[in-house]
């Protein structure tokens, strides 16, 4: 008896990681810009 394993499982998986992952970091990099840019604009107010 044999087993064959399905690559597409895997391969599926990746791209979820991959693209989960590459969102993930564009938001928090977006976030931290908002953040940033708003400090900046507090600092120029005084």
């Amino acid at each position: 008896m044999r087993e064959a394993l399905n690559q597409w499982n895997f391969v599926i998986a990746a791209y979820v990681i991959g693209v989960g992952g590459t969102t993930a970091m564009a938001l928090w990099s977006w976030l931290a810009m908002c953040r940033a840019e708003a400090r900046r604009a507090k600092s120029r107010e005084l």
